[in-house]
């Protein structure tokens, strides 16, 4: 899948940067067209003529062409490319590329590019294991871009621990993976929903749950990249949505969703419920602040919200597809099972709070794919974008 492709590889300044003449070299064996951007301090680690002599291509370091003066523009390189891979990423270059510090030409092709990247940590452990670091590349991962974990092993240091870039056959394999994957989905109109919902008691205080967002963000932009258009329609978060592809509704409340919901549906293929919707919501919304000083305790009467799946399961029409979540504290096959049914759902995704690491508020996150034909799927523990790969391959193999 690769051939044909054109690929930026961006190498920094570690000693891992050995490994980048053999990524270079598969990459060009599989019929990439690959054009190198590094770092200056990347040349001490490897020369440009090497890079040169495996890409066919002058080497890209500088802004400018020293004899000549030619501009080397940015904007052109990442529009030229299908891919970008930086491999080996380094703290530092982490640190500017989550921070948008464009002092070098790497970051600043990066700030440009168009296409997916593909970011390969490389450093001592202690390195890897600072805040400072782990928050630069979760940022990272929140912009889009895909991270290649590093492998645990010895190091430059004789250290022992997580930092080795991660192999180039195993990076070349991710992104013959990912080029295979595009466009399962090209032209499917996709409505995804997200976060929590808000249940208005008064002015500044709100029912509300623990959910960040993050799995629906993460549906909404592995779809996106698959060729869908995609609605998101999202309930109060943090996050942004990046790829272009993706129409972004603000709601606060459950029926502020189940409205947005109902009116998208009927232009849509698939549709996939990941939001945390409340089940209830006060009865009677304050239109001042309940003060405690001058009333008795309140007491707040609850009234159901609309199921916005099972909404939408009485609204399907042939060949719309509607997946739902379900998360669960106990009986957790029976329950979503029992779900899936009942709200005619085509798939239900699966997740119990009794697994570290999975459901609100986590990075990660560990479910089993149920189908209306009953065949189950589990994952292990996984970052949740590729929770998000997996679902959408799943669906679109229905």
């Amino acid at each position: 899948m690769l051939k044909g492709k054109h690929i930026i590889l961006g190498i920094t300044g570690g000693i891992a940067a050995y490994k980048s003449v053999t990524l270079l070299r598969l990459l060009v064996k599989a019929g990439a067209e690959v054009q190198v951007v590094i770092t200056p301090s990347g040349k001490e680690f490897i020369t440009p003529v090497t890079l040169s002599a495996l890409s066919g291509k002058p080497v890209v370091s500088e802004f400018f062409t020293a004899n000549t003066g030619q501009w080397n523009s940015h904007v052109d390189l990442g529009l030229w490319a299908d891919a970008m891979v930086i491999a080996p990423a380094t703290a530092s270059t982490i640190g500017k590329m989550a921070n948008g510090i464009a002092d070098n030409m790497l970051v600043t092709t990066y700030l440009s590019a168009k296409a997916p990247v593909f970011i390969a940590p490389a450093m001592d452990l202690d390195m890897m294991a600072h805040p400072s670091t782990v928050t630069n590349i979760e940022r990272l991962r929140s912009y889009g871009n895909h991270i290649i974990e590093p492998a645990s092993g010895e190091l430059a240091s004789h250290l022992v621990g997580k930092g080795r870039m991660e192999e180039p056959e195993k990076i070349v394999e991710i992104l013959d993976r990912f080029f295979d994957s595009q466009g399962k989905l090209n032209g499917k109109n996709v409505l995804i929903t997200a976060g929590p919902t808000y249940e208005k008691i008064d002015p500044v205080r709100f029912i509300g749950n623990y959910s960040s967002g993050k799995m629906g963000y993460a549906l909404a932009e592995e779809a996106a990249l698959q060729g869908a258009n995609v609605t998101l329609i999202s309930g109060p978060v943090s996050l942004k949505a990046v790829h272009p592809a993706i129409k972004v509704i603000k709601v606060e409340s459950a029926r502020e969703m189940c409205d947005a919901c109902v009116s998208e549906f009927p232009t849509s293929d698939i549709a996939i419920m990941c939001a945390a919707v409340a089940d209830y919501a006060p009865e009677t919304v304050h239109d001042r602040k309940i003060k405690r000083e001058h009333d008795d305790t309140p007491v707040i009467r609850l009234i159901k919200n609309p199921d916005i799946a099972a909404t939408l399961g009485k609204m399907k029409q042939e060949g719309q597809y509607l997946v739902g979540f379900a998360l669960e504290t106990d009986s957790e096959l029976k329950n979503a099972t029992e779900k899936l049914q009942r709200k005619n759902l085509d798939m239900i995704v699966l997740n119990s709070l009794k697994d570290k690491g999975a459901g609100f508020g986590t990075d990660t996150n560990k479910v089993t794919l149920i189908t209306a034909d009953g065949n189950q799927q589990k994952s292990d523990l996984l970052p949740k974008r590729q929770i998000a790969e997996l679902i959408i391959d799943s669906l679109s193999n229905l």
